[in-house]
């Protein structure tokens, strides 16, 4: 019997000593997609996978409503419960807005000459991500979605066009094919992934590790205020007040679009 060939040995290809080939991989394979599919600029969606579309959010407290509300009083776990589904169906609105201002961007990108064309991109998963990508293929495009393998299995949304949808271990490796085709960012409301991934992208920014003009849009300015206080940060002099120039605050699809088109058209 033959001994394995190394590239063969799925034993060697997992083991620790195999890391360098694994992720060297997470480079290799997802640039030959790229080139294939002629992907040279993105613009890539952050923003909370727990965020719900509006419908399912409003069914969600209906239901609750009913259930409860037949009784003469509630329990404080239910006033919980219904607390929670109402902040759901507020944050809905993130999910709308994801949708249209992929869509806006995506036709607008179809439009340009020279074939220069904006994919839309993100973490793949639900939330933010589901209603960037379903606007792109809505608006006849294509969607790239960077996925990441977690314990709980975050599943990819099934608007990521088939030839794009990328499946990573490392972090690292996914979050630099986040920002190495990226000519634009825009975080809208997250939790710790994307406030990992809003500052370190700005960090990089800001200590010249990434020297590409790249426009950032934090949608929904209440919400990142009452999250990062960014003056006081300026205030005790832990960032430089010109750092505030990094990102640009934004709060409708409209008002994000126009900023982002400008911005582009002007470094193209």
């Amino acid at each position: 019997m033959k001994p394995h060939k190394a590239y063969k040995n799925s034993k060697f290809l997992n083991s620790p000593m195999a890391r360098t080939i694994r992720i060297l991989s997470e480079f290799l394979e997802p640039l030959s997609r790229f080139r294939k599919e002629g992907i040279r600029d993105t613009i890539v969606f952050f923003g909370s996978s727990r965020i719900l579309p509006s419908e399912v959010a409003k069914k969600q407290l209906q239901k609750l409503k009913r259930l409860y509300l037949k009784s003469s009083s509630l329990t404080r776990d239910q006033e919980k419960k219904l607390e929670e589904a109402d902040v759901k169906l507020t944050m809905s609105v993130y999910y709308k807005d994801a949708y249209i201002l992929s869509a806006m961007i995506t036709k607008w990108s179809k439009s340009l000459p020279d074939g220069r064309h904006y994919v839309v991109c993100s973490g793949g998963g639900p939330g933010i991500m589901e209603a960037a990508t379903k606007g792109a293929i809505h608006a006849k495009g294509k969607s790239i979605g960077l996925n990441i393998s977690l314990p709980y299995e975050q599943e990819s949304n099934r608007f990521i066009s088939k030839e794009l949808s990328f499946e990573f271990h490392y972090f690292f490796m996914r979050k630099f094919w986040f920002i190495y085709l990226a000519k634009a960012l825009i975080m809208f409301p997250g939790g710790f992934g994307t406030l990992d991934e809003m500052c370190e992208v700005l960090t990089l920014i800001q200590t010249k590790k990434v020297r590409k003009h790249l426009p950032i849009v934090l949608y929904g300015k209440d919400y990142w205020n009452e999250i990062i206080n960014f003056d006081a940060l300026a205030k005790h002099q832990m960032i430089s007040k010109s750092d505030l120039k990094l990102f640009k605050f934004a709060d409708t699809p409209q008002e994000a679009f126009s900023y982002l088109k400008k911005e582009l058209s002007r470094k193209s």
